[in-house]
């Protein structure tokens, strides 16, 4: 199926917050409850439609164990939009997200553009709630992110974050913010190409 643009995701924060839940949840509509550890990387795909234009979306949902972080840094580069995830039962995964936003700022090769969304998963758990919502949306607005918070077991706000997210990228485009002759993690489409000027794109473009 063809596409208008090619959008490179990125999932990332601690283990166990539900990262692989959400991108299950996402490509497959299907929630697994009993999943094992991300070893590397996993990936996935679904197409999209922003603004009347189909957009297929790479997905990498990345380790969050400390062992795979040489692996899983490699997919910050030239990553148009991350998801960083923490659980809103467990404080601690909270408490990391600063020290992985850092992290994949650092990694990004310059792409001051990447957007990025704070997620704070598991909210079907709210009578176990250890992080508030007003704690994730503070951080949020102070860093520049989206923040929405999501349960990979009901589905509630899994759509929402990925379409938001990706609308967000598309917003950029059409001001001009992305360069798509750089490595931005945005790969136009064949119709898309035949729009641009050619002069603008790398060779073999």
């Amino acid at each position: 199926m063809s596409f208008a643009y090619k959008f490179r995701y990125i999932v990332v924060g601690d283990t166990g917050v539900g990262k692989s839940c959400l991108l299950l949840q996402f490509t497959d509509k299907r929630f697994q409850p009993v999943h094992d550890l991300t070893i590397g990387v996993e990936f996935g795909q679904r197409m999209v439609t922003i603004g009347k234009k189909k957009i297929k979306l790479q997905i990498w949902d990345t380790a969050g164990q400390e062992a795979f972080r040489s692996i899983t840094k490699s997919y910050y580069r030239g990553a148009a939009a991350a998801l960083l995830v923490y659980d809103i039962t467990r404080r601690e995964t909270f408490n990391h997200v600063a020290s992985w936003l850092e992290e994949m700022r650092e990694q990004a090769d310059g792409n001051n553009n990447i957007t990025i969304m704070l997620v704070g998963n598991k909210s079907d758990l709210g009578q176990r709630r250890a992080v508030s919502t007003e704690e994730g949306e503070q951080f949020a607005k102070e860093n520049g992110l989206a923040f929405m918070e999501t349960s990979a077991r009901t589905r509630h706000n899994v759509e929402e974050a990925f379409l938001q997210s990706t609308s967000m990228v598309y917003e950029k485009i059409q001001e001009g913010a992305i360069d798509l002759s750089k490595c931005s993690g945005v790969t136009p489409g064949v119709d898309e190409l035949c729009n641009l000027d050619r002069d603008t794109l790398p060779s073999g473009a």
